[in-house]
């Protein structure tokens, strides 16, 4: 797997693909969820409802009150079926987990287990793509140094019986879907956003125990990770030694600066305690902390602004180097990750769960909404995508075309087509977003293509139509995974409806051109209705 990491100025992670033949493996693998940005569910109400109770109650639980789970606490438990989210559990004291992270989760699995690949296709691509994977970061500009470790890479790591019509349109599915099961289990760190009392920390370091159940489908258990205090602090004083060093920049008088924000009143104080903390464990920080104080507060001989720009950057590569030190470099292993045992006897209590729905969950993973039964409803319909940005999910009939199954396109080349002919829809609306349009008709040749995006309040009523932003040409990609663009234009929608729950969405629908313009437009909006309820469907 291949892909650039760019950390910004605001400690945001831009996600940038290296090539195109990469980005097609993705389109490939992941159907909508990559091109759109969004976690697909699957649709299960009963058994998602009940996969979400046996989470909380025996998995986080039983893990979180056993004596194998060292000091880490699970925060989250998801079973994924392939791409496609079959339930998550989040316990009380957790942070919500944000879309973004959730769908990059989603991704990294996928990538430690690859799914719709059979043992001959796996050999092909070993023998025709011989290097192994490569992962490239930018080194960091000596200018601006990004607070945020958005890197989730680490090394140095370590029942029930249920008959559904739709198995019946691919029954021939399910011989793409089966391999060899790992024996290993997959422990990464990972960082995610963090609400806690003491304060906000968007790089708070979690474990992420991937446990393979079978081929396809995974048992995926994030645990807190017992320095989450340290992790805490250390950001709260990049924080404010990254403000300082700009208000610096911009002019400003030392003394002023450090009077000017709450965390800077105590920036002294807080340094102090966790310099003292870490004792003689890291001497260049002590050093750099020492000669920070001697320009900063001396009264005799205070630093010019040019040494104390200098020294709070020498503050904020030292911080870094801690940070590194404590989450990066350290294995997850001994008394502090959860047991082999614990994570054993966790796997093995969702396969006697799922047994008995494991063939059919497969199968559901690949049809998961099906186009049969809304043809009746909408003629002329060949394929729709509905996004809820809110909750960062999607639905959307399948488009993964294998040349050794069936497809509700038709034969392979007829329906790669019409998958070609939605990605360069897709491409075509995030080009006209960009430039502030929520709007979208038009015909392309013998189809006709249309992009909606729209605000509603939590009861469904439409919200008034606005001017969203137009962004500049060096601005982050839009999507979930570059900058967050949904949930900045959710907060600046929402700066004028302060009393209502604002909800942001999206439908692309490609028709057949032989469908009158207003029907098509009267279809859409029949269909936003029709898949408003089914995406209440509770994960949390």
């Amino acid at each position: 797997m291949k892909c650039v990491l760019i950390a910004s100025d605001g400690a945001e992670v831009l996600f940038c693909w290296a090539d195109e033949e990469f980005e097609q493996n993705l389109q490939s693998r992941y159907d909508s969820t990559e091109e759109m940005q969004a976690v697909e569910r699957l649709i299960h109400p009963k058994l998602c409802e009940q996969c979400i109770e046996f989470l909380e109650k025996q998995i986080v639980c039983f893990i979180n009150s056993s004596s194998e789970r060292g000091t880490e606490e699970v925060l989250h438990a998801f079973i994924l079926v392939n791409t496609k989210l079959l339930a998550l559990f989040s316990s009380r004291n957790a942070s919500s987990l944000r879309p973004a992270d959730l769908l990059s989760l989603i991704l990294i699995v996928q990538d430690l287990y690859p799914s719709f690949r059979t043992k001959d296709q796996a050999t092909e691509e070993n023998e025709d793509n011989a290097p192994s994977d490569e992962y490239y970061t930018p080194d960091p500009s000596p200018n601006s140094r990004s607070l945020s470790a958005g890197s989730w890479m680490d090394d140095d790591s370590p029942a029930f019986s249920y008959v559904d019509p739709e198995i019946q349109i691919a029954e021939d599915s399910l011989k793409t879907l089966t391999g060899d099961l790992p024996q290993s289990t997959n422990t990464r760190r990972v960082f995610l956003d963090a609400s806690l009392k003491e304060g906000y920390c968007p790089m708070m370091p979690h474990s992420m125990y991937c446990l393979p159940l079978w081929p396809g489908i995974s048992l995926v258990l994030l645990a807190k990770f017992s320095g989450s205090g340290i992790a805490l602090s250390l950001y709260q004083l990049l924080d404010g030694f990254s403000m300082m060093e700009k208000k610096l920049k911009e002019g400003g008088e030392i003394h002023q600066i450090l009077r000017s924000h709450p965390i800077m009143t105590d920036l002294r104080q807080r340094t102090d305690r966790f310099v003292k903390n870490l004792g003689g464990r890291d001497l260049q920080l002590q050093n750099c902390w020492l000669d920070f104080k001697n320009k900063a507060f001396s009264r005799h001989e205070p630093g010019t602004p040019s040494e104390l720009i200098q020294a709070c950057s020498n503050m904020n590569r030292q911080l870094c180097c801690v940070y590194r030190q404590l989450f990066l470099v350290s294995p997850i292993s001994g008394t502090h990750a959860l047991s082999l045992n614990m994570q054993s006897r966790a796997r093995k209590l969702v396969q006697e769960k799922l047994m008995d729905w494991k063939e059919f969950l497969l199968v559901k993973s690949k049809r998961n909404v099906t186009m049969v039964n809304y043809l009746e409803d909408f003629p002329g319909l060949i394929h729709f995508i509905y996004v809820d940005r809110t909750v960062g999910q999607m639905v959307a009939p399948s488009i993964i075309i294998d040349s050794k199954s069936s497809t509700e396109l038709g034969n392979p080349v007829l329906a790669n087509f019409i998958k070609k002919k939605i990605w360069s829809l897709i491409g075509l609306s995030r080009r006209y977003l960009h430039k502030g349009y929520t709007t979208l008709t038009m015909r392309d040749g013998d189809y006709y293509c249309c992009y909606f995006l729209w605000f509603e309040n939590e009861a469904g009523e439409k919200l008034d139509v606005i001017e969203v932003p137009v962004l500049g040409d060096d601005s982050a990609p839009i999507g979930m995974l570059a900058g967050e663009y949904y949930r900045k234009l959710l907060r600046y929608y929402s700066k004028n409806h302060q009393t209502d729950l604002v909800k942001c969405y999206e439908l692309l629908t490609l028709h057949l051109g032989i469908v009158p313009p207003e029907f098509v437009i009267q279809q859409c909006h029949d269909l936003a209705r029709k898949l408003w309820e089914p995406s209440r469907i509770p994960l949390l």
